[in-house]
């Protein structure tokens, strides 16, 4: 498996669009945070996609993926505020392996690899933010991110189930 940043003319590739909407589908509908909820809704999941994409194309956001050597299965962004006063820090977005790969230290590469890409553009700080209930901080927290506040009911997952939002920071 090796961690590969796509330049912005890379994201015009089929198979790299086609291999990462299957990796959030699949993510989805097995219960990742990864901004739905099973069963994905597909055109709206493709949607977010095109538009991380554009991003991506117009140098706004970095994506890094994982490749296994027949295909991409897994991925995560680094997106900017667009504001100067922000520059010096990320969110970390998005963030998801294909559940089939899932378990073997993929997550841990992808992450690494978002890390150092964030140190090579010079960044001072990582932010991301997770759903509670699901344990995601004993994934994050080893690999140097903290607690910083929560806001809470910010997830509406369904009617009557709501969920805080943790945001975790890491000082690079």
């Amino acid at each position: 498996m090796e961690y590969v940043v796509i330049e912005a003319d890379g994201v015009a590739d089929p198979g790299l669009r086609a291999d990462l909407l299957d990796t959030w589908i699949a993510a989805t509908d097995a219960g990742g945070s990864v901004g739905f909820t099973a069963p994905a809704p597909v055109h709206l999941v493709a949607e977010e996609l095109d538009l991380a994409l554009e991003r991506v194309a117009g140098g706004k956001d970095l994506l890094g993926v994982l490749h296994n050597g027949e295909r991409y299965v897994g991925m995560g962004l680094l997106v900017g505020k667009g504001s100067a006063l922000n520059t010096h820090w990320r969110t970390v977005l998005r963030v998801m392996v294909h559940p089939k790969y899932q378990g073997g230290g993929a997550g841990r590469l992808l992450m690494n690899g978002l890390r150092q890409s964030a140190v090579d553009l010079g960044l001072e700080q990582l932010q991301l933010t997770i759903r509670d209930g699901g344990g995601l901080e004993q994934f994050y927290q080893p690999l140097g991110y903290r607690i910083v506040g929560a806001h809470p009911r910010a997830v509406r997952v369904a009617a009557d189930d709501y969920r805080d939002e943790i945001m975790l920071v890491m000082d690079l």
